[in-house]
């Protein structure tokens, strides 16, 4: 029997999208059954402008980020926002186990050289966090500054080191949920951990990728590998991130929202155990749960515009 290939979702179902008028750009990466991908991106400002890139994670796409996009590219900034594979406009591989916190690593890793991204200011947000870091921990130099905003990077160290309650029953259970389940209501998910009620259009938006539950997988297998204990993969290879991220000294700025509970306590954790986010104007986003950028997008842009254009200033002097 023929082992079944990627999905591709057809472009009209994302056309009409609000405040997405924006064209995929596309580079090809690895899987080691499947062979090539298509990995899409929004790549919006000059190429050789100070990189802002936006990445995603469970269970949006490139979309989250479109009221940042155009303020980002306005004010002189390169805005690369990427859809991992099984996301958004990107390639869907149609089985859960082709999906593994090593794969999406690699994909990010293949992209950024595929593109040859530098002077790169790292948004990372939910899994943006746990795969962001690991690539800036291999590649530093590729690096300018860090905006971590509701995400994590479990290492299953006892205090000081990480954060003693977590994962929690949140985590836990919604774990257990996504393992049972042969399908996920993606919208359904972000409107329940939303402080305002999100319009239907916008609703429709993050439905888009996906057509019906085959193209769910990534969707489905993101949560299980959350690693919870010591046994689980990425353990190890956390703790070795944590190893460099206490050693950064560029700008590392947190910029958390004031109704996650399940990602609060690690803002902390980074402003405490990175040297690069000592000093730094850390910021509180009020008024929007666990996606930031879709609730409060203007006033996270506003963040991170800060923080590119003193990064852009520091570069100049030392440039």
């Amino acid at each position: 029997m023929r082992e079944a290939g990627p999905l591709r979702t057809e472009e009209a179902r994302f056309a009409g999208l609000p405040d997405f008028p924006y064209v995929a750009r596309y580079v090809q990466v690895s899987h080691a059954r499947l062979g090539a991908l298509r990995m899409a991106a929004v790549d919006e400002g000059a190429r050789s402008a100070p990189v802002a890139l936006l990445l995603h994670g469970e269970p949006t796409w490139s979309f989250l980020y479109r009221k940042m996009i155009a303020r980002l590219s306005a004010a002189g900034f390169r805005a690369v926002a990427p859809d991992f594979p099984g996301f958004g406009r990107s390639d869907k591989p149609p089985l859960r186990e082709d999906y593994s916190y090593e794969g999406f690593v690699l994909w990010l890793r293949e992209f950024i050289a595929a593109l040859d991204l530098r002077r790169i200011t790292l948004v990372c947000q939910d899994w943006g966090g746990p795969i962001g870091l690991r690539v800036l921990s291999e590649s530093p130099e590729r690096f300018a500054a860090v905006l971590a905003a509701n995400t994590v990077l479990p290492n299953c160290e006892a205090p000081p080191r990480g954060v003693p309650e977590w994962p929690g029953k949140l985590i836990s259970d919604w774990v257990g949920t996504a393992a049972a389940a042969t399908d996920l209501p993606v919208s359904g998910i972000i409107a329940a951990v939303s402080r305002q009620r999100l319009p239907a259009e916008v609703l429709r938006g993050y439905d888009a990728p996906f057509p019906d539950a085959s193209y769910k997988s990534g969707v489905l297998a993101f949560p299980g590998l959350i690693p919870l204990n010591e046994a689980m993969a990425g353990i190890a290879e956390n703790r070795r991130v944590w190893a460099v991220l206490e050693r950064f000294e560029r700008p590392f700025l947190t910029a958390f929202s004031d109704s996650d509970p399940t990602t609060a306590p690690w803002a902390e954790v980074f402003q405490r155990r990175v040297p690069g986010a000592r000093g730094q104007p850390h910021a509180l986003i009020r008024g929007a749960g666990h996606f930031l950028q879709e609730e409060q997008g203007e006033a996270l842009a506003t963040v991170l515009l800060e923080l590119l254009a003193r990064v852009s200033r520091s570069q100049c002097r030392t440039g």
